[in-house]
Parts: C-alpha cells; structure tokens; sequence
C-alpha cells in the first residue's frame, strides 16, 4: 500500500447525478458479468509481481555483495594488508579497536573454550590490580562468537584468523545495504528506488561508512542491525497484514533489536532517540496504538534480554529508554481518551501526557540510578550539559569529548559532498513534501473535525500519511538533528537520508500528490515520472562516479609505522610478560592486542573508576612533580610508561583543546601558550612532566629510568621504591 493517499473529488452539478447513478449501475453491471469470466488480466499482474520480486531480490543480494567486496577492496588497497607482517595487521586496528579484537585473539590462544571463557569472566590484565567481568563491561559477544566459530569449522587451514574476523565485518555490509535496499523498496513499492538508496549509499561513502578503516569498531557490527530493525518495522507498520506476516515482522523486530543491542554499548541511546520519535507519531495519532505498544515492549524486552546476557550490566537497567518507556506505557493506562475532544481539549490533553512521561521518566530514572548508585554514565549527561551551553565545564571526561571533531557539529562541507551526488536534493524535496503530508494530517488528527477545502470552492483535498511512511519521516527528523548536533552520529543518519530520498523519488504518492496539487496529474504521467527521475539520476551517478570508483580501487597504498612496530617488539622481547605498561588509552589498546602486556587503562570509557585512573596516568602530560606522578601510577602497579610526542607537543588542536591544556585546567593551572586563561587559573609550580623528565635530571632519573626511545616513543621504567 502506498504511503500516503491523496482523493481528489470535485463537486459536481445537481443536474448531471442522476445519470452518473445510471452509468455507475450499468458500470457495476458489466463488472459482475466480467467478474463471471476467467480473468487473464489478473494472473498476468501474479506473474508481473513474481518476476518483479524475483528480479528485485536477485538484484538486492547483488548489490549487497558487490558493496561488501568494494570495501574489503579498498582496505586491502590501502593497507596491503595481506603482505604486512602480522603485528602490522594489528597495529592498523587503532585505538579501541584494537582492544576489541585483542579479545578475538585472546580467545583463539585459549587452551580451551572453557578456559577461554573464565579468563574472559575474570580478567586482570585489562585493568591492572582489578578483576573485572568483560562480558558484564563491554560488548565483545560477537567476538566470542566468531571465536567459537573458528575453532569449531574446519577452515583453519584455509583461513587465517585476522581474515575471518574482518570478512564476517565486511559480510555484514552486505546484510546492511541489502536492509537499506528493501527499506526503500517497501516505502516506494518498487525495488528500483532499493538500487538508488544503495548507488547513494557507495557514491556517499566519507558520510555513510567508516569500516574500511575502523573495522572492529562497535558500530560496524550493530549499524546492519539497526538497518535490519528500520527494515522490519517499515513492513510491520503497513496496514492490513496477515497475522502470520504480522507475528513474523515482530520477531524479525525483536532479533534484530536484541543483536543491535548486544553489539555496542551505545544502544540505549540509540533507541531512546527512536522511542522519542515513536512517541511523538502516537502521540499525534499517525501510528496504531497497538502496534506502538509492541515496539516500545520490544525494545524493553531487547535491552532486558542483554542485560542478562551481561551480567545485569547497571548502566543497561538505570538507561533512560527503559524508564521513558516504562512512563509512556504508564502514562497511556493513566490517561484515558487522550485522543478525544476537539483541537485545544486534545492539545491540551497532548501536553498534559508529555509532562506526565517527562517527570515520570526523571522519577523512574532517578530512584533506578540511586538503587544501584550508578555513576557510569555521568561523563555523558556532563558532555550534554556542556555541549548544549549550560555552562562552562572545567571538568576533564566532558571536555575530552567536546574537543574531539567527531563530538562537534556536523561540519558544512558535509553539506557539499551530499550536493554532489544530488542526495541532498532528492532528501530536501522528499522532506519538504513528505513534512507538508505529516503536517496536514496531525492538525486534522488533532482537530478531529471533517477536512477542511484547501481549494476553496471547487473541491476539497484529504491527505493520508501511512504509518511506514510517518515512521520514517519521524526516524530521519530525529537521527538527523542528533547528527547535525554530534558528527560521529551521522553514520546512523546518512543511510536512512539515502534510503527516505529514494523511496520518495520512486514513490507514486509524492508525485501523485504534486501533479494533483498543480492540476497536471494523469496516471500515465504520474508513472513517467515515478521512473525516469530515479532513471536519470542513476544515469547520472554512474557516469559522474563510475571513473572515481575505478580510480580508488586501482590506487595501491601501504600501511607504515615503523615506530610503533619497534615499540611492540621492543616491548614483546625486553620486558616481563607480567609488565604493567602505563600511557594513552589509544595506544595501551595497541601494546595489549600486539604484546598481551597488562594495562593500567584502555578506551572503553563507560566505566567511572575506570575514567579516574585515565586521569591519573594523564598526569604525564601534565605540571607536576616527579614524585607525585611517580606515585599516582605506582599506585595502579605500573611497571612501564610510555611518553609519546605527539601528545606532549601536541598541535593537532587549538589552544584549550589540547590534552595538556585540558590537564592544566582541571589541576587549577595557566595554559601555556599565548591566549587569556579564567582569573582564578595559577602558575604551576613545576614543569611539564613529559618535557622536563627529558632532561635527566636528578629528582627525575631517581624515580625514572629510560629504557627505550625513538623518533615518536619514550619509555621508562619506574623504580620500585622512592
């Protein structure tokens, strides 16, 4: 069914309707005697939709596979991944990354599953001096199960671990572009809009993707899930289903929603963004209550489910979506009829039931996180707070983010790079038409009165907005202001714009309703356009692009570090395997997948005390003395640290955005630098840390001793006692 209606009837002369009565009986006359004969009309429609499908599937499966090899192509390309040495292989997973896969490995190395599993459950080489859970902490299921997989087919032989890891990763690219494909196939009831959204998807792919180059990141996993999920709902919203169809979209939505969860530790976010759109379309009436009801449950149910699977995780059970869920469910069975009465009662009605889910959500919220004294997300609403200019912070967690590019705005050359493909185009008029349709209808839904003549005089016209249409509206509205707002969120965003403009490119009711409002409309028009549009802008996407794709996938790079690669085996053959190595959360990720060596601190930073030791071993970088630096890391059983100069002399961010000015703010001192500083800032009373234990000076060298150096590396070891 379409997505939104639009019935046009012109009112006619009183003098004509008696002879539309006589030609409409001996129409339906005619009809029932047709109705009598075998219709051959009716089974070449079967056969047209049969073959339809079956070229749309075929060709969705296609295209998923190609985009999947196209990118695997591109990471080889760039790193020549299959000639480096293994420890380069695993240098190129930066950052948290690298920590996730260290686990893969890990896994691998294990004596057992059983013995595999236990040092999972009782790490003490993640966080030095503690046990922790890492199946409670973080998301690494997936990494287990490719682990357990591997050990258990027979391809050992054929391929090598790395290689299963990151073709599953881009496997999962397939699943995606195929999910967007049949997302915007089912909007637009044509499977070419499906090609479009997924030429879109590759010609835009600085915006839409990163894992050429981040492949174990959280978001690579869980994103095709997501797009799963969009996929399943598109169809569960859809009028007049089956039951069986009906019980199967549920499902569909309830796995998806469980795996995306399971995968990234951002999934209540996520979802609480959604939820807030599913809550504004229930609330204007534009989705079935039921329906609504299910999916708020699902995502109840999902996040319950793995917080179980995590060990009754408490950042999962004190998360905002279960409580503003919890409230939307309550405060629906509080307020009866809230969708009766004429414009201001329901208004009324409306704001009265978000002030109730509002205060029943921070009530919920707040005696959860006091139950189980959660801290663990509170450097998230402290960067919120920040972020929307509710005061300056001085406080580091927060300020760690804000001054990351990929915690800003979405900048404006994202803008042009969209322009050049036409997708911003094709997304802005979809929007505006689709947004006029939403509007129309949630002041109709909410006057509940007869439709009003927009014609005047001669005739009136109703517009309907589906469910699977309004949904997907309200989904890129929503996940649109929350990429505007932080860019690394644009890669839940980007996708679904390709998916929204091409479905309204294709649709038959975007144009339909165009060519009615500006009097051209014929069917045989409307159906011209419907097509060759999304024709000519595949046209022209091949012909501007085709060269480029060939380009990038004929440029042959390669992946060099030396500095790092002599740290690792540095590291791996001159120190204790036992060391504790103190340093950047990014680079300590790198020393544990390579070296094995355990950390004092890494980069999964959902963890309150875990966010204090990162402060503490930070004080590297900061004006302090040797004795009180020497004694904060000691205290975490540090063996090893490692200065890099990239940090110490860091330039890469402007002045206050510097790790050490982040530092030096937080400790109550002056920035370096040129530049104004608060009037409450004083002078340190000793030098930078990473600048002055350089000079081997006494005080220094008593507490320090450099064991290993390079162009980029310094590494000392810390003397037992003072």
């Amino acid at each position: 069914m379409g997505a939104f209606d639009t019935m046009m009837s012109i009112r006619q002369r009183k003098g004509v309707r008696t002879t539309e009565v006589s030609e409409d009986g001996t129409a339906q006359q005619e009809n029932v005697t047709l109705e009598n004969k075998p219709s051959s009309g009716c089974t070449s429609r079967r056969l047209w939709k049969i073959l339809s499908f079956t070229v749309g599937g075929a060709v969705a499966l296609c295209t998923g596979l190609l985009t999947s090899v196209y990118l695997a192509t591109l990471h080889e390309n760039d790193l020549w991944f299959s000639n480096i040495k293994e420890v380069e292989r695993e240098i190129s997973f930066r950052t948290e990354c690298g920590l996730y896969y260290s686990y893969y490995k890990q896994m691998l190395q294990a004596p057992s599953l059983v013995h595999g599993f236990h040092d999972l459950m009782y790490d003490n080489k993640t966080e030095s001096m503690r046990t922790i859970n890492l199946l409670q902490r973080m998301n690494i299921y997936q990494e287990v199960f490719l682990s357990v997989l591997y050990r258990v087919l027979p391809i050992q032989k054929y391929l090598e671990p790395v290689y299963f890891y990151i073709y599953t990763l881009f496997g999962l690219q397939a699943v995606y572009v195929t999910a967007l494909y049949v997302t915007s196939w089912l909007l637009s009831g044509t499977w070419l809009s499906g090609l479009l959204a997924a030429f879109w998807y590759v010609t835009n792919r600085t915006d839409t993707t990163r894992v050429e180059f981040t492949i174990p990141l959280r978001e690579n996993w869980a994103l095709p899930f997501f797009a799963v999920q969009i996929a399943a709902i598109t169809y569960f919203l859809r009028p007049n289903l089956r039951p069986l169809s009906e019980r199967l979209a549920l499902l569909a939505i309830f796995l998806s929603t469980f795996v995306f969860s399971l995968m990234w530790q951002f999934n209540q976010f996520m979802m609480l963004v959604q939820a807030l759109g599913l809550f504004v379309l229930d609330a204007l009436d534009m989705l079935p209550a039921l329906k609504a009801t299910w999916l708020y449950a699902i995502q109840i149910a999902a996040l319950l489910l793995v917080c179980a699977l995590q060990f009754f995780n408490p950042m999962i059970l004190g998360s905002l979506l279960i409580s503003f869920n919890l409230s939307v469910l309550i405060a629906r069975k509080l307020q009866k009829n809230l969708k009766t009465g004429n414009f201001l009662n329901r208004l009324g009605k409306l704001l009265l039931h978000l002030f109730v889910v509002l205060c029943l959500t921070l009530f919920l919220n707040n005696i959860i996180k006091s139950a189980l004294s959660l801290k663990s997300d509170e450097h998230i609403f402290k960067f919120l707070k920040a972020k929307s200019g509710l005061g300056a912070t001085r406080d580091f967690d927060a300020n760690l983010y804000l001054c990351e590019e990929a915690f800003g705005l979405l900048p404006w050359n994202t803008f042009g790079r969209l322009s050049d493909t036409l997708l911003l185009h094709a997304y802005v008029f979809v929007l505006v038409v689709t947004a006029m349709a939403a509007l129309a209808v949630a002041l109709r839904n909410l006057s509940d009165s007869p439709a009003q003549r927009p014609l005047g005089q001669t005739g009136k016209c109703v517009v309907s907005l589906g469910a699977d249409a309004a949904y997907s509206l309200a989904h890129t509205v929503v996940f649109g202001a929350l990429a505007l707002s932080t860019m690394r969120m644009k890669y839940l965003w980007t996708p679904h714009v390709c998916v929204f403009a091409a479905s309204g490119l294709c649709s038959p009711e975007v144009w339909g309703l165009l060519l009615k409002v500006t009097r051209l409309y014929n069917p045989a028009r409307m159906c011209v356009v419907r097509y060759a549009v999304p024709m000519l802008t595949l046209s022209y996407l091949c012909c501007k692009f085709w060269p480029g794709v060939m380009d990038e996938l004929s440029e042959l790079r390669e992946f060099y570090d030396p500095d790092t690669v002599e740290l690792m085996h540095w590291i791996s053959s001159s120190t204790p395997g036992t060391a504790v190595f103190a340093g950047s959360m990014q680079l300590l990720a790198g020393v544990k997948l390579c070296t094995g060596r355990t950390l004092t601190n890494h980069p999964h930073y959902e963890d309150s005390s875990l966010r204090a030791r990162t402060k503490a071993v930070y004080q590297i970088y900061a004006k302090r003395p040797p004795e009180d630096v020497h004694a904060l890391l000691r205290a975490l059983g540090t063996d090893y640290v490692i200065l890099e100069d990239s940090i110490c002399y860091e330039r890469r961010h402007q002045r206050g955005c510097r790790l050490r000015d982040l530092l030096d703010m937080a400790n109550g001192h002056m920035m370096d630098g040129p530049g104004e500083n608060d009037p409450d800032l004083k002078l340190a009373g000793h030098p930078r840390f990473c600048e002055e234990i350089k000079r081997d000076l006494p005080p220094y060298t008593a507490l320090f001793t450099r064991v290993f150096q390079n162009k980029t590396f310094h590494v000392y070891r810390l003397a037992r006692d003072k």
